[in-house]
């Protein structure tokens, strides 16, 4: 155990991963030497941001708060603090599980936390996180909270309702990430296109992100977490002309059977999600598009499913990731439906929908070969430059591939252009033009 040191162990998404980097310039400012995410906590405090979106999610944070309490036991940690969304939610019920936790605070409870600890709370401006992403990308966090209402989703109990934060500050912020290098942005919120809707009632995110392409030394903007029910048209005009715009866009669908859209409380039917789909495939020519998609919903038929997986196979989308209803205490559906799906329907459904999004995934990084792509070098991975296309999200989308001994003068945080020369699964293999 290192006196001084704090192990911040961030659980879920990015959203989670810009409070952490925040929390960490906070311990750093207290006099804390920090790590993100270290392999073995072995500090004198670990905190551990949680994630409460789901089941799955829920038990891994769990999970997570049971490793770092068994190591305090055996002396390898002095203190465990819990934070973020499940705490938030599910605080009494964790403070009389795991009573061996040394304090447990809500999601943005930071000011206490370092209170407790005998330390002075300073606010940190937003561009001054302690960055954990590589240093030529960084999450940019535009907004908290939904106003959306999902029948399923837990995020407004944990999250609140949807605020915006205001353009001038965000502005500030990318600037100061850009005089520190940063070339990326992914920009995110938990519904990125109702930005500035709360404010005075106007979609306010292609303005917000001309705006930014203005700024120095930024070259790929990223859209994450759009929503598809009024979706904001001139973003389209954004994507096509700015070049600074990745052509990707991350849009939840969650389901096409317009019985299942209208429980779920999505505010779209299917022939108005296909006709946004249309425009902005003819809007932006090239654009990648990343959906999330539900199985198992109450009251989902076979017919709804086959429906959902003609929907997949017509759509052929880019990117796409898939997951099992949970039943979420508190949720619309909590309170009106049973969870009438069994388990091993719900995984038999979403292992046929992800078996044919296999298919087509690969049918499209084949489609690849040939071409040639500006590409990010993200790191080093065995004999390997790893990079990503603008196609591609950090994480969660295929990589490319650069063979380290026939082009070593390659730099991590660098640009090239490269030939796609083959492919390896869902990755490329690529090299520079």
């Amino acid at each position: 155990m290192r006196k001084n040191k704090v192990d911040v162990i961030t659980m879920g998404c990015a959203k989670n991963l810009v409070d952490s980097e925040t929390l960490m310039r906070l311990f750093e400012q207290s006099g804390y030497t920090v790590e993100h995410d270290p392999v073995k906590a072995d500090g004198e405090i670990v905190v551990v941001n949680t994630c409460g979106f789901i089941e799955s999610a829920r038990e891994e944070s769990v999970n997570m708060i049971l490793e770092t309490v068994q190591a305090k036991s055996r002396g390898e940690v002095g203190k465990v603090f819990v934070m973020g969304c499940l705490s938030e939610r599910y605080m009494d019920e964790l403070k009389q599980e795991i009573p061996e936790v040394d304090g447990f605070y809500g999601k943005f409870d930071w000011k206490n936390l370092i209170a407790d600890l005998g330390k002075a709370y300073h606010t940190v401006p937003a561009d001054l996180r302690t960055l954990t992403t590589p240093a030529h990308y960084a999450f940019v966090k535009i907004a908290e909270g939904c106003n959306r209402g999902c029948a399923y989703c837990s995020i407004p109990i944990m999250t609140g309702r949807y605020k915006s934060r205001p353009e001038a500050e965000i502005i500030e912020e990318v600037r100061g990430l850009a005089a520190k290098g940063v070339k990326e942005l992914q920009l995110i919120a938990q519904d990125l296109t109702y930005y500035g809707i709360d404010t005075d009632g106007k979609a306010a995110l292609p303005t917000l992100v001309r705006a930014l392409c203005k700024i120095d030394g930024i070259e790929w903007i990223r859209l994450h977490y759009a929503y598809p029910a009024h979706f904001p048209l001139e973003l389209i005009e954004v994507i096509r002309e700015e070049p600074k715009v990745c052509k990707y866009l991350d849009i939840a669908l969650q389901h096409s059977s317009d019985r299942m859209l209208e429980k779920m409380r999505r505010h779209i039917t299917k022939s108005e999600q296909t006709d946004l789909l249309r425009k902005l495939r003819e809007g932006v020519p090239g654009l990648a598009i990343r959906t999330t998609l539900m199985v198992g919903h109450p009251g989902e038929t076979d017919e709804d499913f086959e429906d959902l997986m003609d929907f997949v196979e017509e759509q052929r989308f880019d990117r796409m990731g898939a997951f099992m209803y949970s039943h979420e205490e508190g949720t619309y559906d909590f309170l009106h439906y049973e969870d009438d799906i069994p388990r091993e329907v719900k995984q038999e459904r979403l292992d046929r929908l992800m078996q044919l999004q296999e298919t087509i995934a690969l049918e499209r990084s084949s489609a690849f070969v040939g071409s040639t792509e500006r590409v990010i070098i993200d790191r080093e991975d065995g004999d390997y430059f790893i990079g990503r296309t603008q196609f591609d999200s950090p994480d969660v989308d295929p990589e490319v591939l650069i063979p380290m001994s026939l082009y070593p003068e390659l730099e991590i945080g660098k640009f090239y252009d490269l030939e796609i020369t083959d492919t390896v699964g869902y990755d490329l293999i690529g090299k520079p033009v």
